[in-house]
C-alpha cells in the first residue's frame, strides 16, 4: 500500500476507521497533521506508543464508560502511575467491575431496536388511542371547529415542548433502562425520579387495565350493533370481566414471550390502526351510503355543514357545564403517549437518536391528523341527529338542503343533552351526542372498530411493557425497600418478568372493578406531572450551566423548556383540579419519603450542581454583609485528628455550633504523604461525621509537628467570611510525661492562635478525650508514611494500645490534634465502597454506635464517658467563672450551650472577681445589672473577693511537684535548644502572684463548683516571653485537675456581646 492509502474498519454503527499506512510528511521531515471526520482515528503505532514509548494511554471510550470500567482489559493510567512512576499489579489495574459485563454473558438473541420501531411505532400506537374514535367527533360538536383546531394545536405545543425537553435529556449522555424515571433521577435527584417512577409504575398498571376495560366496552358495543345484541353472559360487569381476564392473560403471555413478539404484534396493530383511518377518510369523501346514516347525522361533506360547525355550541354533558377548559382536558389525553418509546430507552440501540427522532416525528405524523380530521367531521356531519330514518325521508321532498331536514332540528329533536320535553324526543346521534361517529362516516364500520380494538390494545400492551421496566430500573436503584427483588431479569434482554407478574395481578384487580372513569383522569395527571418534571430538568439543567449539561440535541431553549412545564401544570387543574392535588400531594410525600431514606447514590444531578452554585452565590455575597456584634456566632475550629478519635470533643464541639454555626475539623499529619492517603482520610472523616450526624468541614493538613499544622490551619481553613473566629482542642492530659518539644508545640499552638486574633477554648473532661484505643476503627485506618500507592493492610495492633479499662487521663495521647509519629504497623484496609456499603449500616442506639476492638460492647462507663456531651445532662449548675473581660467569649458559650435541649436543664451560675473586699456588694449589682442587660437568665451572682489572699501551704506543695522536673538547676542549663520548656528560677519569682491567684482559684473551684455539671472559665493568658509551656501547663492542670468537665476560653478582647438593639 503506497504513502498516504488507508485500511478503513466498518464498524456496526455505520463509522469507521482509517488506519494510515504511511504518514504525511512536509519538506523538513516533521509530520504534517492531517483532517480526518469526527469517526476517523489513526491507529498506526498505538502499540509502540502504549507499550515502547511511553505509559501514557491514548483516548478510549472505555475509560470514559463509568468509573472503573474495565472493557477490553486496560485502563487509564492513574495520576500516581505516572506522576510517581510506580506500577499497579494487574489485579490493582482491574478492581473495577463495568456494570454491563454481567448482560454481555447472558444466553439468548439480544433485541435492540431502532428508532422507527422501537419509538416512533410506539408512540404512534399510545397517541392513537381509543380518543381518536370516540372524543374527536364530541370535541367538534361542543367546541366548534376554530376552537378544536385551537385545542390540538395548544395540546400539541405541550407535548413537542416536552418532547424537545425529554430530547435534550435524553441526549445528555448515555441513557440507560427505565426511561422517563432514568431520565429525571439522573437529571434531578433520586428524590424526584423516585417518585415519578413509582407512580409510574402504578400508572401504568391501572392505565392496563383502563385500556383493557376500553376494549371490552368496544367489544360490547360491536356485538349490540352488528349481531343484534348478543350477550356473553350479562352484557354488562361481567363481561368486562371475563374478556378482560382473558385478554389480560393474553396480553401478559405476549409480554413473556419476548419484546420481539411485542413488536410484531404492534405491527400489526398499527397497519390495522392506519387502515382504520383510511376506511374513515374514504367513506367520508364517499359520502353517505344510505338514508339510515344521512339519519344519523352523516350528511356528506359540504361547506355548509361546515359553517355550521365553525363556532362553538357548549352545552352540558355528563352532568357539567362544558367550556373551552372542560373539553380541552377532556381531549388532552389524545395527545398523550410521547413517552412509550422513551420507556423501553433499555431495548433500543442508541435511545439518545431514537427517542428525539421517533417522538418528534410521531408527533408531527398525529399532530397533521388531529388537524384534519375535525376538518371532516365538521364538514359533514351534524351536531344533532334524531336517527328516525322514516320521519327523515318523509321530509326530504320538503327542504332544499339536506341538512334543513327538521329531523336535525329542535322541532322532532330535543338538543338539551339530558331528556326530552312533551312528545320531542332525545337526539342520540350527531357529533353532541354519539361517539360512534367516525365509525358512521366510515366505508366499512366493523374496521373503524377493529382500529377502536387496535388503540386500546396497543396501549394495554406497552403499559404493561413499560411499566415492568420501570420498576426494574428503580428496584436497582433500591430507593424503596422491599423492592429490589423486581431488579431481576431473565434472558439476554433482562426481561423483568417478576415485574410482569406483579402488574399483572394490579392490572387484574382493577378489571375484576369493571370501572375505572374516576382512576383515568388520575392517571392523566400522573402523566402530565411527569411531563412537567421533564420540562423542568432541562430548564434546570440549562439554567444553572454545568459543564457535565452537553445535549447532542440542540433544539431546545431553557425558557421554552420553563413554559412547556407550567403548561403541563396549568393542563393538570384544567382536567380536574382535584386529581390534580391530590397528585401533588403524592409526589410530595413519596418526594419526603425517599429524601427521609437519604439514598446513597452519587448521579451528578443538576440538584447536585445547584446546591454549589447556591452556595458559591451565598459565600460570595457574605463578603459584602458587614459583620455586627448581634450577628457573631462562635464559628469552631476544632483540632480534633480523625473525627473518630476524639468523639467527646467533637459532640461538645456540635452542641456549640449545632448546623447553625460553621464547624470544622482540622487533622494534622506528618508528611510526606502521598494524594491518595489524604483522600482516603477525608472520606473517612465524612463518613464518620455523616454517620453521627454531625455537619462539619474537614481539613487535613501536613506538618512538622502540632505548631507547624495549626499554624496553616489557622491560615487556610474557611472561605471568605466564611472562617472560624474560635480554635477549641483538648486539654494535653499527658504533658508531664511527654516529650518535651511536643509540649513545647501545644503550647507555642495557644500562641498562634491568639497571634491571628482566634478566641481560644480547651476542654478537658474527667476521663479524657481520646479513645482511639478504644473504639473500634468504623473506617479501616491508613497507613502513614507509606511509599505504596495502595493502602496495604496489616493486622498489627497499634503500639502501646491499652485495654478498655486502663484508659487514664494522664496515659492517653494528646488530646489535641498531634501528628502521629510513624506507625508502620497500624492497620490499615483498601477504600472500597462495597466495605464502606456493608460496614457504614444505620446505628440506632448509643450501644451500638461504639464498639471495642473485635465488635465487642463497651463497659457502660467507658460507653458513658465517650458520650458524655451527646446525652442529656441531669437537672445541675453550669459555673461560669467570668475572671476577665475577654469580650464576653466566656459568657456566650456557656449562654449557647443552656438552649441546647441537652443542656436546658441546668442553670447557669456566674462568678466574678471583686476589686475590693468593700466593693463586693457594688460588684454583685453591677455583674447581675450587666447580665440583664444582655438578656442573659441566670441563677446567682457570685462575688469572690479575696482571689489574691494567699494560698493553703498544701495547695502550694502540690503545684510544686507538679513543676518538679521543669525546675533548671541553674541558668545555663536553659539555651536555645530547650528554651520555654525549663522553668527558671527568675520565671517563678516573676509570676508568683499569677501562681498563687490560679492555686487560689482551684480551692475556690473545689469548695463551689466540684458538682457542677460544667465548668467554664476564662483562660490565663500565656504572655509570649514571660511564661514558659510547663508553668502554664501546670497552671492549668491545677485548674482543672479532678473536676467537672471544664472549659477554659478567652476570646481575642473584642466583643460578642452587646445591649444594644
Amino acid at each position: 500500500m503506497s504513502t498516504g492509502e488507508a485500511d478503513t474498519i466498518e464498524l456496526e454503527s455505520s463509522s469507521h476507521i482509517q488506519v494510515a499506512s504511511g504518514l504525511d510528511t512536509g519538506d523538513d521531515g516533521h509530520l504534517s497533521p492531517t483532517t480526518h471526520s469526527n469517526s476517523v482515528y489513526e491507529t498506526r503505532y498505538q502499540k509502540s506508543l502504549r507499550h515502547y514509548l511511553t505509559r501514557e494511554a491514548l483516548p478510549k471510550e472505555s475509560h470514559y464508560r463509568n468509573l472503573n470500567s474495565i472493557v477490553d482489559g486496560s485502563v487509564r493510567p492513574t495520576l500516581d502511575d505516572l506522576h510517581n512512576n510506580t506500577f499497579r499489579s494487574e489485579q490493582q489495574r482491574h478492581a473495577g467491575v463495568d456494570p454491563d459485563a454481567g448482560a454481555k454473558n447472558l444466553r439468548g438473541k439480544v433485541i435492540k431496536f431502532g428508532w422507527l420501531e422501537g419509538v416512533y411505532m410506539r408512540c404512534l400506537l399510545n397517541i392513537w388511542g381509543v380518543m381518536l374514535f370516540l372524543r374527536v367527533s364530541w370535541m367538534v360538536g361542543q367546541a366548534g371547529l376554530i376552537y378544536s383546531l385551537v385545542i390540538v394545536v395548544l395540546a400539541n405545543v405541550v407535548t413537542t415542548f416536552t418532547t424537545l425537553s425529554m430530547s435534550a435529556v435524553a441526549t445528555n449522555g448515555r441513557i440507560q433502562a427505565g426511561g422517563v424515571y432514568y431520565m429525571i433521577s439522573r437529571s434531578l435527584g433520586p428524590e424526584f425520579g423516585g417518585s415519578i417512577g413509582l407512580m409510574f409504575t402504578v400508572a401504568n398498571s391501572i392505565a392496563s387495565a383502563t385500556y383493557i376495560i376500553g376494549f371490552c366496552d368496544s367489544l360490547q358495543d360491536l356485538l349490540k350493533y352488528y349481531f343484534n345484541g348478543a350477550l356473553i353472559v350479562d352484557g354488562g360487569t361481567n363481561d368486562t370481566r371475563i374478556v378482560g381476564t382473558i385478554t389480560l392473560i393474553a396480553v401478559l403471555g405476549l409480554a413473556i414471550v419476548g419484546m420481539d413478539w411485542v413488536t410484531r404484534v404492534q405491527m400489526g396493530l398499527l397497519f390495522l390502526l392506519i387502515g382504520s383511518q383510511i376506511d374513515f377518510v374514504v367513506g367520508a369523501f364517499i359520502g353517505p351510503l344510505d338514508d339510515d346514516e344521512k339519519a344519523r347525522g352523516f350528511v356528506g361533506l359540504s361547506s355548509e355543514v361546515l359553517s355550521l360547525n365553525i363556532q362553538s355550541d357548549f352545552r352540558r354533558d355528563d352532568n357539567k357545564d362544558q367550556s373551552f377548559f372542560s373539553v380541552f382536558g377532556v381531549f388532552f389525553p389524545a395527545v398523550t403517549g410521547i413517552v412509550a418509546g422513551a420507556n423501553l430507552s433499555g431495548d433500543l440501540k442508541d435511545p439518545a437518536d431514537a427517542i428525539p427522532k421517533g417522538t418528534l416525528a410521531a408527533i408531527l405524523t398525529t399532530f397533521i391528523t388531529y388537524m384534519i380530521y375535525p376538518v371532516m367531521i365538521a364538514a359533514g356531519t351534524m351536531r344533532d341527529a334524531l336517527g328516525d330514518k322514516t320521519l327523515f325521508v318523509e321530509n326530504m321532498d320538503n327542504t332544499t338542503n339536506i341538512w334543513e331536514n327538521p329531523t336535525f332540528s329542535d322541532e322532532y329533536c330535543y338538543k338539551g343533552g339530558e331528556g326530552g320535553t312533551g312528545n320531542i324526543s332525545i337526539c342520540e346521534f350527531g357529533t353532541e351526542n354519539s361517539n360512534q361517529v367516525m365509525e358512521l362516516m366510515a366505508a366499512w364500520g366493523p374496521l373503524v372498530y377493529a382500529g377502536c380494538f387496535a388503540a386500546t390494545l396497543s396501549s394495554a400492551i406497552a403499559s404493561l411493557v413499560g411499566a415492568p421496566r420501570v420498576l426494574q430500573a428503580l428496584a436497582k436503584d433500591k430507593l424503596y425497600p422491599g423492592i429490589y427483588g423486581f431488579s431481576k431479569g431473565s434472558g439476554a434482554n433482562n426481561d423483568p418478568v417478576r415485574g410482569y407478574i406483579l402488574v399483572f395481578v394490579i392490572s387484574l384487580a382493577c378489571i375484576m372493578i369493571g370501572d375505572l372513569n374516576v382512576v383515568s383522569t388520575l392517571l392523566s395527571n400522573f402523566f402530565l406531572a411527569a411531563y412537567s418534571l421533564i420540562n423542568f430538568s432541562c430548564f434546570h439543567a440549562s439554567l444553572i450551566k454545568s459543564p457535565g449539561w452537553r445535549p447532542g440535541f440542540k433544539y431546545y431553549n431553557l425558557w421554552v423548556s420553563l413554559v412547556g412545564g407550567i403548561m403541563c401544570l396549568a393542563v393538570m387543574f384544567l382536567v380536574d383540579w382535584i386529581t390534580a392535588f391530590i397528585t401533588f400531594l403524592v409526589i410530595i410525600a413519596l418526594y419526603l419519603f425517599v429524601s427521609y431514606r437519604n439514598p446513597d447514590v452519587n448521579w451528578g444531578s443538576s440538584t447536585q450542581a445547584q446546591t454549589y452554585v447556591s452556595a458559591l452565590k451565598t459565600t460570595l455575597d457574605l463578603n459584602t454583609v458587614e459583620e455586627h456584634v448581634k450577628n457573631f456566632r462562635p464559628q469552631l475550629l476544632v483540632l480534633s485528628g480523625a473525627p473518630g478519635s476524639r468523639p467527646p470533643l467533637l459532640d461538645f464541639a456540635h452542641s456549640i455550633t449545632k448546623n447553625i454555626s460553621l464547624l470544622a475539623c482540622g487533622h494534622v499529619i506528618q508528611g510526606p504523604q502521598t494524594q491518595r492517603v489524604r483522600n482516603t482520610l477525608t472520606r473517612q472523616a465524612y463518613s464518620w461525621l455523616h454517620r453521627h450526624k454531625i455537619r462539619a468541614f474537614y481539613s487535613v493538613i501536613e506538618g512538622n509537628n502540632l505548631e507547624d499544622g495549626a499554624r496553616n490551619l489557622f491560615q487556610l481553613v474557611g472561605l471568605g467570611k466564611l472562617r472560624p473566629n474560635t480554635v477549641l482542642l483538648g486539654y494535653k492530659a499527658n504533658w508531664r510525661k511527654c516529650d518535651r518539644q511536643e509540649l513545647k508545640a501545644y503550647f507555642n499552638t495557644l500562641h498562634e492562635a491568639l497571634d491571628m486574633y482566634f478566641g481560644v477554648a480547651i476542654l478537658r473532661a474527667p476521663q479524657g478525650l481520646d479513645y482511639s484505643q478504644i473504639i473500634e476503627d468504623e473506617d479501616t485506618p491508613v497507613v502513614m508514611n507509606g511509599n505504596d500507592n495502595s493502602i496495604a493492610q496489616v493486622t498489627e495492633e497499634k503500639p502501646g494500645q491499652s485495654g478498655a479499662n486502663q484508659l487514664t487521663q494522664d496515659g492517653t495521647d494528646s488530646e489535641a490534634s498531634s501528628p502521629p509519629g510513624s506507625p508502620q504497623a497500624q492497620r490499615a484496609a483498601a477504600v472500597s465502597d462495597e466495605t464502606d456499603t456493608a460496614d457504614n449500616h444505620r446505628r440506632t442506639s448509643l450501644a451500638n454506635l461504639y464498639r471495642g476492638p473485635g465488635g465487642v460492647e463497651l463497659s457502660k462507663d467507658v460507653l458513658n464517658n465517650i458520650t458524655m456531651f451527646k446525652r442529656k445532662q441531669k437537672k445541675g449548675t453550669v459555673d461560669v467563672w467570668w475572671l476577665y473581660d475577654d469580650g464576653g467569649l466566656t459568657l456566650l458559650v456557656p449562654y449557647i450551650l443552656n438552649t441546647r435541649s441537652q443542656w436546658a436543664g441546668c442553670k447557669l451560675r456566674v462568678f466574678a472577681l471583686a476589686n475590693r473586699k468593700d466593693e463586693l456588694a457594688m460588684e454583685q449589682r453591677s455583674m447581675a445589672n450587666l447580665l440583664s442587660k444582655f438578656r442573659i437568665d441566670y441563677s446567682d451572682v457570685i462575688v469572690i473577693p479575696d482571689v489574691a489572699k494567699k494560698a493553703a501551704e498544701s495547695s502550694r506543695m502540690e503545684f510544686d511537684q507538679l513543676i518538679e522536673d521543669f525546675k533548671a538547676k541553674s541558668n545555663e542549663e536553659i539555651n536555645k535548644g530547650n528554651e520555654g520548656i525549663l522553668i527558671s528560677e527568675a520565671e517563678l519569682l516573676g509570676q508568683r502572684e499569677k501562681t498563687n491567684r490560679h492555686i487560689r482559684l482551684r480551692e475556690l473551684l473545689l469548695e463551689n463548683s466540684r458538682d457542677a455539671s460544667l465548668v467554664v472559665m476564662t483562660l490565663p493568658m500565656p504572655r509570649k516571653s514571660s511564661v514558659s509551656a510547663p508553668l502554664y501547663m501546670a497552671w492549668l492542670e491545677t485548674l482543672t485537675r479532678d473536676m467537672p468537665p471544664f472549659v477554659l476560653i478567652r476570646g481575642n478582647q473584642t466583643s460578642v456581646l452587646t445591649f444594644y438593639s
